[in-house]
Formats: C-alpha cells, structure tokens, sequence
C-alpha cells in the first residue's frame, strides 16, 4: 500500500514529541508520500519538532497560538504562499490547567472551561475554516478524541465535556463542508502515553485498566492510529465523514470489566 499520500499536502497541529498521538499520525503520512508541514507553538516545542519534522524530510515549521485570530491568519497564509492549496489538516490539539484533571468535575472553574472549550473544541472549527480555503479539490480534515466525551472517565473532568462538543463539532463540520468535497472526522484512540495523557489524575491505572480489559487486550499503538488516519486521509476514505473512529482495541463495546477483572 506504498504512496497511498503520494502528491498530497497537508498541515499537522499538535506534535509535542516522537510519543505523541500526532506524530503517530504525520510519520504514518510521510510513510505514504505526504509531503507535511508542523504548527508548534513556542519556541521549546520548536526545538522538539524541528528534528522530527526533518526525519520526515519536512523543513516547513510554523509557530501558532491557536487562540490568536493574527497568528491562525500568518501560518495559513504561509501555507497559501508556499504549496496554494492543501489535502488535510490533521488537529491534535487540546489543554486544560491539570490541577483540575484530578477530584471532581464539579469544581471546574469557570474560567479554565472557557480556556479548554476554545483551545480543545473551538480551535477545530477555526482551522477548519481556513483550511476548507485552502481545498478547492476537497480534502480531509481529523480531529483527536476520547471515550471520556460519552463516558464518565475519572479525572477527565471538564477534558470530557470539551471532547464531547468537539465530536458534535466533527458532525457540524462534516455537513457544512460536505459540498465542498471536505470530509471532517475524529478518531478516538483509547488511553495512550502521551505528554497530554500524563496531566490527568490516575492515568497510569486507567492506561492499565483498559489494557486488561479491552477485548484485545491491548491499548492502541501510535501505528495503528496513523495507519486510521492514512485511510481517513488517502483516496479511500473518500466517503467517511462525520464520524468518530474508535481505535481502542474494542475497550468501548464493554458494558462491564472482563470476568476476571471483577
């Protein structure tokens, strides 16, 4: 299945390290023949991205703030000015202050959801807009979420209410853009070790509970969600659009641990 991305273009927001869930995801394009670009945002996650970005043969960094309309507005113009148009756009990209990934939801402050809803959920919509500029021939758009959007998930707290209105935002998308030829999807990989799942609370036991549970026993691997997005991105996944993808080693089939985990 070589070159399934042979001649597409497209930007990948979010890489923090070669553990991240983006990364999964860019190397697995590269790996097809995507040519790539990388937002990063300051100049510590820079240093970190660079190297990875040149791995892929990618010397095309662009510093973000998500929460800035001017630098959204530069680093699509320099992916105008550069390539013209792109294929997908991959959003990996969410936050929230960790002192509140821990205890009880109900003690979100009212300021740190405003925080997490705009980065987590409304950065999606914003990027999505000015890409879908960028896509006369259609393409694809990917968002990252997780079980905790639908299912109580301790200490994912005000991450879960986030995730949730990211999802109804893939659907939103996917029906705006559609004429357009834009599909617009989320894949929802279980819990991985990544840098943004260290910050919340307990996440060592949840990673193991859903290893010993799921029916593969097996939390999914950086390959196996770049390998989703590949398809999601490449020519057969032509007509997916709307959809939450779940690459959990089957964990969200279950109604209760496995018997012998009781």
């Amino acid at each position: 299945m070589a070159g399934l991305m042979t001649g597409k273009r497209g930007l990948v927001m979010g890489v923090a390290n070669e553990r991240s869930i983006a990364w999964g995801i860019a190397k697995a394009l590269a790996d097809e023949g995507a040519e790539l670009a990388f937002s990063y945002q300051g100049e510590a996650f820079g240093k970190r991205v660079e190297p990875l970005a040149a791995s892929v043969g990618s010397d095309f960094l662009v510093d973000v703030d998500v929460t800035d309309d001017d630098s959204l507005a530069a680093c699509f113009g320099k992916l105008k000015d550069r390539w013209g148009q792109i294929d997908f756009l991959i959003h990996a990209i969410a936050f929230s202050d960790k002192n509140e990934l821990t205890g009880r939801f109900i003690n979100t402050s009212r300021a740190n959801f405003k925080h997490s809803l705009d980065i987590s959920c409304f950065s999606f919509i914003d990027v999505a807009r000015r890409a879908a500029d960028l896509m006369p021939e259609g393409g694809s758009l990917i968002t990252l979420t997780f079980q905790g959007s639908n299912r109580v998930t301790p200490n994912y707290n005000v991450m879960g209410v986030a995730k949730a209105a990211l999802e109804s935002a893939t659907r939103y998308l996917a029906n705006d853009l559609g004429p357009q030829g834009i599909r617009v999807n989320a894949i929802s990989p279980g819990p991985m070790k990544t840098l943004a799942g260290a910050a919340i609370g307990g996440a060592r036991a949840t990673y193991r509970h859903t290893e010993e549970n799921a029916p593969l026993r097996s939390n999914a691997t950086l390959e196996a969600v770049g390998g989703t997005a590949v398809w999601l991105c490449s020519d057969y996944g032509a007509f997916t659009t709307g959809e939450v993808v779940r690459v959990d080693g089957g964990f969200h089939v279950l109604g209760m641990p496995q018997a012998g985990n009781l």
